[in-house]
């Protein structure tokens, strides 16, 4: 609505006119849609749209609303006109007309200033609200059955002309019998005049003024943060929007101690029927220091009026900072704590980078505040991921990790030691990268549970990882309201505007198999993203509007102000609480420094750095307000300083021989798993038959009743003759076998990803729908007795890589005693998560102590289908790998460290059975290391591709058996070649994946008899002993490495120099003496065309059996 419209309205002017209707999608060249015509206004609904748009000033106009007569966007014209006062009081007074008013006004009622767009309330209510009084009728014949919209989203002309007169009319006559009117306009009168108008005070209200007055609360609810005094620095001028100017509405001076009663049914606080009249002026005044103090919120843009109304009462009815003298000691001495920590850091390592949170400092008793609040509400453990800036004071101050302990970091620190006083050989991290966890005491006597996720300098990474570990918490506490763990996530205000993993994490925030009931957002937000001003970063007006598309509350805050700042996160802790949804405190604050402590910020921010030089920080402003106000005296202030002070020192001290410990990194879920540096029993992960049997029975079954599509119920009863003959296992139902055999054993396992529940390629069907109902049935989900919900958790995920398997991932690290995997929709999507790859799964033991089991299915092939989805990018996980490459270590059968020592396991399995035991071999172990599968595609299907199920068995002497025991086989040898020796075999052709079947067919084609070809399943640490076997076992053969990738992807290049120093070890030449034979170099992963495909492939098969 633009200003001079709005002044119309305001005046009392009729204003109404015909535009034509702009949307491209209209058909009707008659059609009248909403716009601004000089003086005149167009007020026609058209069925193209229903939604509400924000004018220019910041207040709504009416949008066209659809209709339910016609699902195409067909613009449907509403009668009006300018008119004389008759005609409109007749259609007014016909009882159609009057029963929509009537309706109108009931709605208008009840969701005034709500802040939602629907009620459902019907047609009629639109209509009136819409149009002036002489159209309701005939508006409520034309539309049926509406949207309605609430009075905060009217155009002016309801109450314009004869439509107020008429109003005025029905008033008069209600003031002298209530019983004369329609029981709704009785409703309405009762709410906006709130008494009799013969009562003083009230006397002069006209309806037009509670209408007006009720628009002005309104923009202060919406706009009133824009005036707020949120930067400490004072660097902007703010301009005062003209709708929070009363003078806009039509009030004047002589208006300001007039009396005027807001009371609305059911509304909260301004409007709540309950509150006493009051004088413009102290209407004003109240909403100035509500909306336009140290605090500005921003919730109007929530659709949820419980919601908004729960907000507007703590807003509209509490005055922030009313503590008394005992709590605001306690905020003083927290905010003590976090200033002099900065400062005693800068006096002892004054060249030292710490990214320190001078210019933030009340983050810490707000944070501490925080805590202590949602302790009270129940909070068992809290989970925090945060970036650099302030870490250190986070984990010295709210956390507790030992002061010696940082202070030794800086001092260049020492790796830690374990009980057998082993020195772990990780690489670590600096200082402002690690985490640590404590239970902590709350101020009410209470305990917490505090853990600071270890995270890289990639901004935002960790979010996801974050939400994961508090869900994984969840579970195992049982924790189904998710009251119990919270997640608490600090970002800086350029990465949360900027990185794209933030919208995916709060995407992820109320998706049922992914929500943690909320998590509560901080943002330090110094107002510069390293030497880029916000206005080159960002195209928003806040760093923190990303957080409205979720519906999120937004507290902006003074930072200055640390009593405002314990307020908004009390408040936020509330929300949680209340309604268990993600809620943001956006700490508007300055950095006192540069980027880092040796950074010259005055090169690119010069006018801000010569205000924060002569700016006071926030302990001195608080420690004169409570001095100016008599709360604490110099002399107490000053005991309260020495006591940090001597700590301090003596933490100092104590730093110079400090020695950490690695059991302050881990949980007590992870005590007695071992180290790289500790041995480790192998385990056979082999299950005797008759639990393979029941098991597969189980989950092969449907419940009676239940109607499957019948092409999925074929697929069950395969799957159950599997079981029932022993033969003829796929690889759906040995992963199926895998999770159930797990499940059995008492361990939790989850499978999450794009479409797993069916999975990509229609092949998995772990979830099955009913054709009738439409009920989903999950057979894992009910394979025992009374099986915990969620033991068995299979979830499709949104469409998000790197917000997902960062979520995996901290969910995995949580408990080893889960089976956890995320699976890549095609294997060349892990490519949206390389930062997770990259900075936590492939390096986070080796920087951060932190172990986890994380199984990652990348389906991987070369069949045709172009340079997108053939390639997982084989290459980078192997060229991630830390198995040394020049190093052949002891490989003892049952007792080796090698899997142990190696950062992770690229496994590429060709047979059902032993993927099977790989996802077993997961959990039978004392240690836990990530596991990156090349899953196969068109394999799933492939005859071949079969196992029975005695190669699933506990037992020896089956034909599966052979010195690896009945566990996952890291190479398989040649199926036709059993003998020690073989000196009559003139090639051996080692391969990796399904590349395996195409050349076990080309050599029963050509008859080579003479080319053995073994297959490597686990490339990832290199297999040396079973290598070296079976080169020595044919001893006259070539040796060749086949693949069907280029020769610049794939396994070659992690292979070869492993596969020459085997030939060296066996005295048979070295790099020179293995061949390659595989598509060429190549830019692209595969070829588009599927002609040139099967060309390629057909030449790498053929050269593989020839000279």
């Amino acid at each position: 609505m633009s200003q001079r419209l709005l002044s119309g309205f305001l005046r009392g002017g009729r204003v109404a006119t015909a535009a034509r209707c702009q949307r491209s999608t209209c058909r009707r060249s008659g059609a009248r849609s909403v716009r601004d015509f000089g003086s005149y206004t167009s007020l026609y609904p058209c069925s193209s749209s229903s939604s509400l748009h924000p004018s220019r000033s910041g207040l709504w106009s009416l949008s066209p609303f659809s209709s339910s007569a016609s699902s195409s966007p067909i613009c449907r014209p509403l009668p009006l006109g300018r008119g004389g006062a008759g005609a409109p009081l007749a259609a007014a007074r016909d009882g159609r007309g009057a029963a929509a008013i009537g309706a109108a006004r009931r709605y208008l009622i009840t969701a005034a200033g709500s802040g939602a767009t629907t009620d459902g309330k019907g047609a009629a209510a639109t209509a009136a609200a819409s149009a002036d009084a002489s159209s309701a009728a005939a508006a409520a014949a034309t539309f049926g059955a509406q949207t309605p919209v609430p009075l905060s989203k009217l155009t002016d002309s309801f109450l314009n002309g004869t439509s107020s007169v008429y109003l005025e009319e029905l008033q008069r006559t209600w003031e002298l019998d209530p019983n004369s009117v329609d029981p709704s306009w009785d409703t309405f009168f009762r709410n906006f005049t709130g008494r009799p108008a013969a009562q003083a005070g009230v006397s002069g209200q006209t309806i037009q003024e509670s209408m007006r007055l009720l628009l002005l609360v309104k923009a202060y609810q919406v706009n009133g943060h824009t005036i707020a005094k949120l930067d400490p620095l004072g660097l902007k001028q703010l301009q005062v929007p003209q709708e929070l100017d009363p003078a806009w509405y039509g009030f004047t001076e002589a208006d300001m101690d007039r009396e005027f009663f807001l009371g609305v049914w059911n509304m909260s606080g301004f409007l709540s029927e309950n509150r006493p009249v009051r004088t413009l002026r102290a209407i004003l005044e109240r909403l100035k220091q509500a909306y336009c103090g140290t605090i500005g919120y921003e919730y109007m843009h929530i659709p949820d009026r419980e919601r908004c109304n729960w907000l507007r009462d703590k807003i509209e009815t509490l005055t922030p900072g009313k503590y008394g003298k005992n709590r605001r000691e306690v905020i003083l001495d927290r905010l003590m704590w976090g200033t002099h920590f900065e400062n005693f850091l800068s006096q002892k390592w004054t060249a030292s980078k710490r990214f320190g949170l001078e210019g933030c400092e009340t983050l810490i008793p707000g944070m501490k505040e925080m805590i202590d609040r949602a302790a009270d509400h129940g909070v068992e453990s809290i989970v925090i991921g945060m970036p650099h800036r302030g870490r250190l004071n986070v984990l010295g101050n709210v956390v507790r990790k030992p002061l010696r302990h940082i202070f030794s970091e800086f001092s260049g620190g020492m790796k830690p030691a374990s009980s057998d006083n082993t020195i772990y050989n990780g690489s670590g991290d600096v200082k402002y990268h690690l985490g640590t966890s404590y239970d902590r005491p709350t101020r009410s006597g209470n305990r917490i549970h505090l853990s600071l996720v270890a995270n890289p300098s990639h901004l935002e990474a960790v979010d996801p990882v974050v939400m994961g570990k508090t869900r994984a918490k969840q579970y195992y506490a049982m924790d189904k309201d998710r009251k119990r763990n919270m997640a608490l996530l600090l970002h800086g205000d350029g990465s949360f505007s900027g990185q794209g993993v933030v919208y995916e994490t709060f995407h992820l925030s109320d998706l049922p198999n992914y929500t943690i009931g909320g998590t509560i957002h901080i943002v330090v937000n110094n107002q510069v993203a390293f030497t880029t001003d916000p206005r080159s970063g960002r195209s928003s007006p806040y760093c923190t509007d990303v957080a409205k598309a979720l519906n999120a509350p937004i507290f902006h805050v003074n930072a200055d102000d640390v009593e405002a700042v314990v307020h908004a996160c009390e408040l936020a802790a509330d929300w949680r609480n209340q309604f268990g949804s993600d809620v943001v405190v956006d700490l508007v604050c300055y950095r006192r420094f540069g980027h880092n402590e040796m950074d010259e910020p005055m090169f690119t921010q010069p006018s801000m750095y010569k205000v924060i030089k002569s700016h006071k920080p926030a302990l001195d402003q608080y420690h004169q307000k409570l001095i100016s106000m008599g709360q604490l005296t110099k002399e107490e202030i000053k005991k309260m300083e020495n006591r940090i002070f001597e700590i301090l020192n003596e933490e100092f001290v104590n730093s110079k021989d400090y020695v950490p410990q690695r059991r302050d990194w881990l949980a007590n879920y992870w005590a007695g798993f071992k180290g790289a540096e500790q041995l480790s029993r192998i385990r056979n992960t082999g299950v005797k038959q008759e639990i393979l049997r029941e098991v597969g029975a189980k989950i092969s079954s449907l419940p009676e009743g239940f109607t499957p599509h019948k092409a999925i119920k074929r697929v069950y009863e395969q799957r159950a003759q599997m079981i029932e003959t022993g033969e003829g296992i796929d690889w759906a139902m040995s992963e199926a076998l895998a999770f159930g055999t797990l499940l059995a054993e008492g361990n939790h396992v989850r499978l999450s990803g794009q479409d797993v529940e069916r999975g990509t390629f229609s092949h998995r069907h772990a979830v099955v729908h009913d054709q009738t109902t439409g009920e989903k049935y999950t057979p894992l989900a009910h394979l025992l007795e009374q099986q915990r919900p969620e033991m068995f958790t299979v979830s499709n995920s949104s469409l998000s890589e790197f917000g997902v398997l960062g979520f995996e991932l901290g969910y995995s690290m949580e408990n080893p005693n889960s089976l956890v995997c995320w699976e890549a929709q095609f294997g060349d999507f892990a490519n949206g998560a390389q930062v997770i790859f990259d900075q936590f799964l492939s390096s986070g033991e080796t920087k951060w102590l932190r172990q986890t089991g994380l199984v990652v299915l990348l389906p991987h092939g070369y069949d045709g289908q172009g340079p997108e989805h053939s390639s997982a990018r084989l290459e980078r996980f192997l060229q991630m790998s830390d198995d040394h490459p020049m190093k052949i270590p002891e490989m003892e059968p049952t007792l080796r460290t090698q899997i142990q020592e190696v950062n992770w396991q690229v496994v590429n399995v060709t047979t059902p059975a032993n993927y099977f035991h790989v996802l077993r071999r997961q959990i039978h172990r004392d240690f836990r290391k990530p596991l990156i599968v090349m899953s196969p595609k068109n394999l799933l299907r492939h005859q071949a591709c079969r196992s029975s199920l005695s190669e699933f068995d506990d037992m020896s002497g089956h034909p599966g058996f052979d010195i690896q025991g009945t566990r996952f086989k890291r190479i398989i040898k040649d199926v036709k070649r059993h003998q020690d020796k073989e000196p009559g075999i003139r090639r051996l052709v080692l391969c990796s994946g399904k590349v395996y079947y195409e050349l076990e067919e080309e050599r029963q084609r050509v008859g080579a008899d003479d080319v053995a070809i073994c297959r490597v399943e686990q490339l990832s640490p290199f297999p040396w002993d079973l290598a070296i076997r079976e080169v020595n076992r044919y001893s006259n053969a070539e040796v060749v490495w086949c693949q069907e990738e280029p020769m610049n992807m794939g396994a070659w290049s992690f292979i070869h120099p492993r596969l020459a120093l085997v030939m060296k070890r066996l005295n048979r030449g070295g790099h020179d003496e293995v061949k390659y034979v595989g598509r060429p170099p190549s830019s692209a992963t595969a070829t588009g065309f599927g002609g040139l495909h099967a060309q390629e492939q057909r030449e790498v098969v053929e050269k593989a059996m020839v000279e």
